[in-house]
């Protein structure tokens, strides 16, 4: 681990100002993501800025939906019974996502910021665009079973591992943001991008701005909704595939749907085209088979030396559908 500078300021705009003043400055929350990669050398600021006590801890009703500081643990805001009631896919997502010791230590702003699990990403010896930008992707041909099949380009088929972030996609979430030029509000959607040609930037967020908080907003559907999680081992793994859903059936119909998946993408993936081939639909495993087929008619697996991961366009398809019918079942 290299040396590098630490910093402890007072306010949030100060620590703004602070990373902002600096290229090789980082925020530091809870630690979890930022801590292993400065141990294996993936990460190397000269320059640490503690905004742990800076930002909010608090949840608090927000017309209908909730606000929460981007200091809540993921620990508290599973627990949170507003939550659990009006968005038990976010709970679910969260209680699906690492360790409970973990689980005490991140926090809500720096969750959705994680970045990938991909092994050639976390193994400094090995080329890769996204630590280095040019040097080639180790993934593509290598062993691919955890990796992308939407979205993905020629120079990173890395996956987002957050399972908060799924919840959040899928439930039309915002982010605050304080900046070096004041504060904003961007969908949850419009957070992350796919790889293109700079897979090196995981989120749309400028050097120096600091999530302040997160906001949902008030969705009733969200009530009826569930979060299912594919994985290699029972706990402390993360996605293969992954299924946030909620369903609103009227009159036997679907009248809304609100899907996303993890474990498949650079980023939390929205099903619109699934949602949208719900809704009218009549509930029946033959309809959400057809969601997923159409969410997943542009999906381009990746061969590989482990086998590759072709097995996850079906796997998607049977988790969403198999969610989907335990909440049209909850409906009738």
């Amino acid at each position: 681990m290299r040396p590098f500078d630490y910093r402890a300021p007072q306010d949030p705009a100060t620590a703004v100002a602070t990373v902002a003043g600096r290229p090789d400055a980082a925020f530091l929350g809870g630690g979890t993501n930022l801590v292993d990669h400065l141990r294996l050398g993936v990460a190397e600021p000269g320059l640490l800025v503690d905004v742990t006590g800076l930002v909010s801890t608090e949840i608090r009703d927000d017309g209908g939906g909730l606000w929460i500081g981007a200091g809540v643990t993921n620990a508290d805001l599973a627990a949170d019974e507003r939550v659990r009631a009006r968005y038990p896919v976010l709970a679910r997502a969260l209680l699906s996502g690492a360790s409970a010791q973990l689980r005490n230590m991140a926090t809500v702003g720096g969750n959705p910021l994680q970045r990938t699990r991909c092994v050639y990403f976390q193994d400094v010896t090995t080329p890769c665009n996204k630590r280095s930008p040019g040097t080639g992707c180790s993934a593509i041909g290598g062993a691919t079973r955890q990796h992308a099949i939407l979205g993905a380009s020629e120079h990173c088929i890395a996956t987002h591992p957050s399972d908060m972030a799924v919840a959040l996609a899928a439930l039309d979430a915002r982010v605050q943001v304080l900046g070096p030029d004041g504060e904003r509000t961007i969908p949850f959607t419009g957070l992350h991008r796919l790889p293109g040609d700079a897979p090196e930037r995981d989120t749309e967020l400028g050097h120096g701005e600091l999530i302040t908080a997160i906001v949902l907003p008030e969705l009733p559907i969200a009530a009826r909704s569930d979060y299912r999680k594919v994985r290699d081992r029972a706990s402390f793994a993360f996605a293969l595939v992954s299924v946030a859903a909620a369903l609103e059936v009227t009159g036997g119909s679907i009248t809304d749907a609100r899907i996303a998946f993890g474990g498949v993408a650079h980023a939390p993936w929205r099903a619109y085209r699934a949602e949208e081939a719900l809704r009218g639909a009549t509930p029946s495993d033959d309809a959400f088979r057809a969601a997923a087929e159409a969410e997943l008619a542009d999906a381009h697996p990746q061969d590989g030396i482990d086998g590759g991961n072709a097995f996850k366009i079906p796997l998607l398809a049977r988790t969403l559908t198999a969610t989907l019918r335990d909440l049209a079942r909850e409906e009738a």
